[in-house]
């Protein structure tokens, strides 16, 4: 796998890094209240489970998967659908959507209007990636991991086709690998 991709873009130390600082700021934040954290399968998964180490507060979290890719696509269709909706209310609650990246910004749209007709008490974004050259809908990332340029990314959770998601960094994928198909 790790011939296929063309150079490390995040780096498994600016990983940790990201997720120490975001974690300190939810941390803060959230003082005294039991946020929902709301992780966006699959891609943040991985993302998800190293962030909430370092949130030191009570909150629980559930899974959604929401896609607007499909298959093998590199470029969102913007066509939202949501595959495995939630299990928790979001009635009063304090929720924080953890994405990987944010790219066109066309599923966090959908979901923010979603959790505001289930009446979550706020909406918060906390995006590993943020791909602000790519971005068609504006949505408001209230805490970003790392800005990256208009690149083709896999690992750490994301993927290709369902590959590369289990390398430890990111990494910009070789265009011929995704290009022939």
């Amino acid at each position: 796998m790790n011939s296929d991709i063309e150079r490390v873009l995040v780096s498994e130390e600016e990983i940790a890094e990201a997720n120490q600082r975001l974690g300190a700021q939810l941390t803060k934040d959230y003082e005294g209240k039991n946020p929902l954290f709301v992780c966006i399968l699959r891609g943040a998964a991985m993302f998800m489970m190293d962030l909430i180490k370092h949130v030191d507060i009570p909150m629980e979290y559930d899974f959604m998967d929401v896609s607007s890719y499909g298959g093998e696509n590199t470029v969102s269709t913007g066509d939202v659908r949501i595959i495995k909706d939630l299990d928790t209310s979001l009635r009063g609650r304090d929720v924080v959507i953890v994405e990987d990246i944010i790219d066109t910004g066309y599923t966090l749209d959908r979901l923010i209007e979603l959790f505001n007709t289930r009446n979550a008490k706020s909406v918060k974004i906390v995006s590993f990636l943020d791909k602000p050259s790519r971005r068609i809908k504006h949505v408001h990332v209230d805490y970003n991991g790392v800005k990256i340029p208009d690149e083709f990314v896999v690992g750490y959770g994301m993927d290709y086709d369902e590959r590369y998601r289990n390398l430890p960094y990111v990494g910009v994928l070789k265009q011929e690998i995704y290009a022939t198909k």
